[in-house]
């Protein structure tokens, strides 16, 4: 692992996460705990050796631990408390990167529907929601969006009787809540949304305003 050997805390955290895949892997055990095999699925393009290099890596700078499991089976990776304290940074750059995502995804990138639960996170209001679920169906996953005034927060399966479905790809569902995409734009002309009572639209509506302020502030 490089070092930039340098008295700054910026350069410090880079010393441990700036090599390449380092925050992907983060990203991937923020979500879940991964085994070996899970994250190299997770993460199409990185060599097999490259991965268990930087796990060793990771792992060496205390910000994830191997779980081992009973019966010999593969062990799983899992954030140490150290690690989780990268939540914040890793949704303040899923924020940051959403700009560049407007244009939607390029032609060879990867889009996988447990991506959704992080970013969702990272984009939507902490605040002044209106009541209710959202059912989200993304190729092959559901999530439950839940929406209040004092937050929002995922969760993974159909845990609620929701008040509004989104069956789409996975690009689609992070497109229409970035605001990247408008509701009556083509490329939602094949999901199918079933928002009966309109709190789809008003999750929308909020989230838009939002947007708004912060680049008024900016």
């Amino acid at each position: 692992m490089a070092e930039y050997r340098q008295f700054c805390g910026l350069a410090r955290a880079l010393d441990v996460i700036g090599d390449r895949w380092n925050l992907l892997i983060v990203r991937e055990l923020l979500i879940a705990e991964r085994r070996h095999h899970e994250l190299k699925a997770a993460l199409p393009g990185i060599a097999t050796n490259l991965l268990s290099e930087r796990l060793r890596d990771l792992a060496d700078a205390g910000v994830i631990e191997r779980r081992e499991e009973p019966g010999r089976r593969p062990v799983s990776y899992v954030l140490t408390e150290l690690g989780r304290d990268l939540r914040e940074p890793v949704l303040g750059l899923v924020r940051w990167g959403a700009r560049r995502m407007t244009a939607g995804p390029r032609p060879d990138d990867v889009v996988q529907p447990q991506w959704i639960a992080l970013a969702l996170e990272a984009l939507l209001p902490s605040t002044g929601m209106p009541e209710g679920a959202i059912l989200l169906r993304a190729d092959g996953c559901e999530f439950t969006l839940r929406t209040s005034r004092r937050g929002s927060h995922v969760e993974p399966g159909a845990t609620v009787e929701p008040d509004a479905t989104v069956d789409a790809p996975a690009a689609v569902i992070l497109g229409l809540f970035a605001g990247a995409l408008p509701q009556a734009g083509p490329a939602l002309a094949a999901a199918r949304i079933d928002d009966p009572a309109g709190h789809l639209d008003a999750v929308l509506t909020r989230i838009a305003t939002q947007d708004r302020t912060d680049a008024a502030r900016s």
